[in-house]
């Protein structure tokens, strides 16, 4: 039996109400503090869009999604779900496996970007942690 951790990479989609994007970097901090508390390493973060829900979630009828790009360990993926489940703050999440993405299509900082460029025109203070490129020749286990 083998105890050597596999890392694996993962696709997760968070729902916010709203009124997160009055406070971009505190909805970037919920999301990032427990990946970063379980031993995830954020590759991408992007505010992806802000749309009308199909139907209210949580009294809300609007909602701001972002899409996250990561790699953990496989032992930590109940524990961050766990996290997120017990959020107040979210409304919904989505976390999936990313075999199929190469390491430039996970590296794709155009989404990171714009969601500076957004806090800056809304005068939110913009130190959030930049997220760390994957080398392209990082190959993840099967």
């Amino acid at each position: 039996m083998s105890t050597e951790t596999r890392i694996k990479q993962y696709e997760a989609m968070y729902l916010f109400p709203q009124s997160a994007t009055a406070d971009l970097e505190s909805a970037i901090t919920h999301i990032r503090e427990p990946l970063e508390r379980h031993g995830a390493t954020v590759v991408s973060l992007a505010k992806w869009d802000e749309r009308k829900l199909a139907y209210d979630v949580a009294g809300n009828k609007r909602g701001v999604y972002f899409i996250v790009y990561f790699t953990a360990p496989t032992t930590a993926l109940h524990s961050i779900e766990r996290d997120y489940t017990l959020s107040e703050r979210l409304l919904r999440f989505m976390i999936v496996r990313a075999d199929g993405l190469t390491a430039e299509q996970m590296n794709d900082a155009e989404g990171q970007a714009k969601l500076v460029l957004e806090m800056k025109l809304r005068g939110q203070p913009t130190h959030a942690p930049e997220a760390e490129p994957v080398p392209a020749e990082a190959t993840v286990e099967a």
